[in-house]
């Protein structure tokens, strides 16, 4: 049987987005087989690749090159939608990268059981966003996207705590505060399938970014390292900017980060 790792590479270099997102249920379905019945899946070692498969579309651009499109109308929607799906597809591929390119430092398996059902989640999300597109007409590709979603796993590439730090505390934790707001997006134009599909993500992301706050915090106990100040250290070295309120105080306790964590680094970087 393949190794947890070697399941996390075959994700990863799986192109098309359905395909990858139903590899990956997949997989995350055999390692939950196995552990409910006790049969170890072994973690092992594998190299990811420096970038996950993609698709031939969306076409890649600068962040400052993707069209501005006005939420209020139907395109704007379909815009806002496609890039929701492209976060998620990404989304998918950085929990894999995470188990693949951290296999070599030695955790518990809980650790694996999360990022796993992260991974599993992320994929159910990317489906029903793109679900909710072709019901208007589109699909994802249909659009250009942003290319520099996968530059915090480049630059957090031999950092396991600034990868945790990074994604799920500052990239994931955005999501809970901005996802509040696209809900009434679609609530006020009554599509009902698109509010459906971003409740169920923003229910979801919580659980996300506390699994990066659990094991960054499990992490600082092992190295006896303080927190709160290896947190600001590492967001200031790997995250571009700095964090952007108003901050969805609420979740973001609910999954395990205070704002004395955040609010610092809300000033200038």
């Amino acid at each position: 049987m393949a190794t947890l790792t070697e399941m996390a590479v075959e994700v990863l270099t799986t192109a098309d987005g359905r395909a990858k997102t139903a590899l990956s249920k997949r997989h995350a379905a055999t390692w939950f087989a196995g552990r409910d019945a006790d049969e170890v899946i072994n973690v092992g070692q594998a190299s990811p690749p420096d970038m996950p498969a993609r698709p031939d579309a969306p076409e890649l651009l600068n962040p400052r090159d993707v069209p501005k499109r006005k939420p209020g109308t139907p395109e704007g929607r379909i815009a806002l939608l496609h890039a929701v799906a492209h976060i998620e597809l990404n989304a998918v591929d950085l929990h894999w990268d995470l188990i693949a390119r951290f296999g070599h430092v030695k955790m518990p398996p809980g650790f694996y059981d999360d990022w796993v059902q992260a991974a599993a989640e992320e994929s159910k999300h990317f489906n029903l966003v793109c679900d909710c597109l072709e019901e208007l007409g589109s699909h994802y590709g249909a659009l250009p996207a942003h290319a520099g979603m996968w530059r915090a796993a480049d630059d957090t590439r031999d950092d396991l705590m600034g990868r945790l730090a990074v994604v799920p505390m500052v990239l994931e934790a955005r999501g809970l505060d901005v996802t509040p707001g696209m809900i009434e997006v679609f609530k006020r134009a009554k599509a009902n399938k698109a509010v459906e599909a971003l409740e169920v993500i923003y229910s979801e992301e919580v659980g996300h970014v506390a699994y990066g706050s659990k094991w960054f915090h499990y992490l600082c106990g092992r190295d006896e390292k303080d927190p709160k100040p290896l947190f600001h250290d590492l967001v200031r070295k790997y995250f571009h900017g700095p964090l952007k309120a108003p901050f969805n105080e609420e979740k973001r306790a609910e999954a395990g980060i205070p704002p004395d964590f955040y609010w610092p680094l809300s000033e200038s970087l």
